[in-house]
């Protein structure tokens, strides 16, 4: 399984990884926006660099490993492929959101200025993997502040770094475990449970929590079916019936005044 790992400690803010990342994507220059958050990412932003206490902090995709994302997307437009990755396919998508609103990390964005909205989020450089490649944001990375590789290696590495430098690292490696673990990993000198909305997660993965959720979703659509069609027959009954309550008083009064009109 292949992975990223990022090192705070390195990173100088450069934001060369945020600029490869628009080249290689193709992505159009993004516009701020008065409802976003103040994390730089955006439809057309998928990865970003933050400041908190002195120190840059790439922001990102963490691709799950059991990501609550897919779990939670009723068309599958959201998958994990065999490096890890988790991929979108827009052409699946039906625009629900339950994927903004299930990652934990706030990470998929909608695309407001399109007239067909899709969501947005890194994909982890996936065509370039299948060349041999690795994502342009680590490869462009001038201090190695962020890394690519296998998974296992790279935590062997994180754990090599805090254990040679204990006074600089907090001794943790973010992604290792919490949430069923993440593809993308940090190392840092100060806490990053910010990119987690504040709190540090707990390590069951999220799919286990909304499975049940999920698997009542086509109930609920069968059921709103049934409800909206139930309805429409009740609605549409009561109107024939007032029409032709209507036909019939119409038709009574015609016959009086023919009646007057024979009397005279």
């Amino acid at each position: 399984m292949k992975a990223i790992l990022t090192d705070i400690t390195k990173c100088i803010g450069c934001r060369e990884c945020v600029a490869a990342c628009h080249r290689v994507n193709g992505m159009e220059p993004d516009s701020p926006r008065r409802w976003s958050s103040d994390d730089g990412l955006s439809a057309r932003n998928w990865t970003s660099i933050v400041e908190r206490e002195g120190q840059y902090v790439r922001k990102q995709c963490r691709h799950c490993i059991e990501p609550a994302c897919v779990s939670v997307c009723p068309v599958q437009a959201l998958t994990r492929n065999q490096d890890g990755a988790v991929v979108y396919d827009s052409g699946r998508c039906m625009g629900c959101r339950y994927c903004m609103m299930a990652c934990p990390f706030g990470i998929p964005r909608y695309d407001w200025d399109k007239l067909a909205p899709l969501v947005r989020k890194c994909i982890l450089c996936t065509p370039r993997l299948a060349d041999g490649k690795q994502p342009a944001c680590t490869e462009v990375c001038p201090t190695h502040a962020t890394i690519f590789g296998e998974r296992e290696a790279l935590l062997a590495e994180a754990k090599r770094r805090i254990s040679e430098q204990p006074d600089l690292y907090i001794n943790r490696i973010w992604g290792e475990s919490e949430l069923g673990g993440t593809s993308v990993l940090y190392i840092s000198n100060i806490n990053l449970d910010f990119l987690t909305y504040g709190s540090r997660p707990p390590e069951k993965p999220l799919p286990q929590t909304t499975v049940t959720a999920m698997e009542a979703v086509p109930f609920a659509f069968i059921g709103m079916a049934g409800l909206m069609t139930g309805l429409h027959w009740f609605f549409k009954r009561r109107e024939e019936v007032a029409g032709k309550e209507g036909d019939g008083e119409s038709t009574g009064g015609g016959n009086k005044e023919s009646g007057d009109a024979k009397s005279e």
